[in-house]
């Protein structure tokens, strides 16, 4: 494959995924009737940084991608964290399943720490892309914790 095609694959697969996801919860959206942790955002900004986010997820794959440093065990994690990822928000807003959703964020975290390891022994900068999708997986978590306790 090119990499005209490899980088357009390595975005928009995770961008449209979770196009998809965000489409399907978007009926069950209860964010702004929750009770909610100090420095909550507003509803709004979860859209464009998850959109950043899958952006940055989709370079860092097409940075390896091109590179050809793809194997089993980097498609793995990627589309492990990936599935887990897309999982996150059904179990939170369709089925409300807080606490389940706060240690399935909590699983996502290990994923996403254990993707960039495996990223930096391949490429340095592909890891480096993953900070902020784990940043805000960790304020995610928090923000999860926080809505469970206030919302039991």
């Amino acid at each position: 494959m090119n990499n005209k095609k490899v980088w357009i694959k390595s975005i928009l697969i995770p961008v449209i995924l979770g196009g998809i996801v965000g489409l399907i919860i978007s009926r069950f959206m209860d964010y702004n009737t929750l009770n909610k942790p100090p420095l909550s955002p507003p509803g709004f900004i979860f859209g464009i940084v998850w959109t950043i986010l899958y952006i940055l997820m989709g370079i860092s794959y097409g940075i390896l991608d091109t590179k050809n440093l793809i194997d089993e065990k980097i498609n793995k994690i990627y589309y492990l964290q990936l599935i887990v990822n897309l999982i996150w928000p059904i179990l939170f807003f369709v089925f409300k399943w807080r606490l389940f959703s706060a240690i399935w964020i909590i699983l996502l975290v290990i994923l996403v720490i254990k993707m960039i390891i495996d990223f930096y022994r391949k490429n340095k900068l592909s890891a480096y892309l993953q900070i902020p999708y784990l940043l805000w997986t960790i304020f995610a978590t928090y923000l999860n914790i926080g809505v469970y306790l206030l919302n039991r």
